[in-house]
């Protein structure tokens, strides 16, 4: 930290005001329900974005991202332009602040001019949600130099905006909600249709194991809309024998059951992973309220094979990865985590496990598909925050 701010004084000769960290997230379980108005089950975890800042007398937003070596100034009166202060297109990395500082001003909320330094150790292409944390960072920047307050749900919302209106990525509100309220030690439960949402404990003794396949995320457009449609489609034959119903969400696994011969295969399959997901996440939640960490297990890896057989967005290096994790001892569940294609898989391990895991996940995982896997250990941590430092 004391690296960071000799390099925010010796870029802008003064000394910061203000250090905010936000973390990524990894969902635990609850995969491709969002969209289907389904509750998830993600996490905070202890890899983030840190900001150091000063506020400025003008208007001007001067950022410098450390981990990509670049800087750009802009103006934040002039945001929908998306120019440089010296006309020049901003780079995409710079619409995430921006949009931030756009998405404040479209809700009345002032943005002040700042001299910004960042860096994350999230990594970046893996499904933690780097970007979200960026965005979240910046929120909180923002409401501490203007001095106000904003309640982290409706942060999170605005930096969704920001994401979705601004950045033009059509996300959910997952991702900025992990990042603006976790809770250490604890999941949060989220339910993205009434957006009711609870800390829901961990065990103290386990460890989040992410494990990169090092294959990156290859989920086409298209491919992600087919689904999404596949799921669409089903709830339009459905509203013939339910009428009312307006997404997968209304439908019970046992409604499901007597239903499904209707619908053709490929929608069948689709949807019945999504109902039975939305089933498995409230059951994940009792198990966890019930410190059942090994039905908890299980369900993360009925999860796997769901979105393994019926969602097929699974990859061989994500299968492969789950596979060697259910036969290492300490291992209580695994499942690949996020859209699919590519990315990663989570694990939850017993924390007295966790060397033993790494170092046999790793080796198997090159033994069997002659890659390299970047393995994390995480810990459930608190949502976005200001350090006190005393600056």
């Amino acid at each position: 930290m004391n690296e960071l701010i000799d390099q925010f004084r010796a870029m802008y000769r003064r000394d910061p005001e203000i250090i905010v960290h936000a973390p990524g997230r990894v969902n635990l379980i609850g995969e491709h329900v969002d969209y289907n108005d389904g509750p998830v089950l993600p996490a905070a975890i202890n890899k983030e974005v840190t900001l150091i800042a000063a506020a400025t007398a003008d208007a001007t937003l001067s950022l410098h991202a450390l981990d990509l070596d670049q800087k750009i100034s802009l103006t934040l009166e002039k945001l929908e332009q998306k120019t440089s202060t010296d006309g020049t297109p901003i780079p995409k990395w710079a619409y995430y602040p921006a949009g931030v500082a756009w998405a404040l001003q479209q809700a009345g909320l002032s943005t002040k001019g700042a001299d910004v330094i960042y860096t994350s150790d999230v990594p970046i292409g893996a499904g933690l949600s780097s970007s979200a944390a960026v965005e979240v960072a910046f929120g909180l920047l923002w409401s501490q130099l203007g001095g106000w307050h904003i309640e982290r749900l409706d942060l999170a919302q605005i930096c969704q905006r920001a994401e979705n209106k601004y950045v033009g990525v059509s996300s959910g509100l997952m991702d900025q909600f992990a990042s603006a309220c976790g809770v250490e030690g604890h999941a949060l439960y989220f339910d993205t249709r009434t957006l009711f949402w609870e800390p829901t404990p961990l065990p103290d003794n386990i460890s989040i194991i992410i494990a990169d396949s090092g294959v990156r995320r290859s989920l086409s457009d298209s491919a992600y809309n087919q689904r999404r449609e596949a799921c669409e489609q089903a709830v339009k034959l459905l509203q013939q024998y339910k009428p009312g119903i307006s997404s997968l969400r209304d439908i019970s696994s046992t409604e499901f059951m007597a239903l499904s011969p209707y619908l053709p295969d490929e929608v069948r399959h689709r949807a019945e992973h999504v109902v039975k997901e939305i089933a498995r996440v409230e059951s994940a939640r009792n198990a966890l309220h019930s410190a059942d960490i090994k039905i908890f297990g299980a369900l993360m890896y009925a999860s796997h094979i769901s979105l393994r057989d019926l969602y097929e967005v699974s990859t061989t290096e994500l299968d492969t990865l789950v596979e060697i994790a259910r036969e290492i001892p300490g291992c209580f569940g695994a499942r690949l985590t996020g859209a699919g294609f590519g990315g990663c898989t989570v694990n939850i391990v017993d924390q007295d496990f966790v060397k033993v895991f790494v170092r046999e996940l790793t080796s198997g995982y090159k033994q069997l598909t002659g890659r390299a896997a970047n393995v994390y250990e995480c810990l459930p941590s608190k949502g976005v925050w200001v350090e006190e430092t005393g600056l």
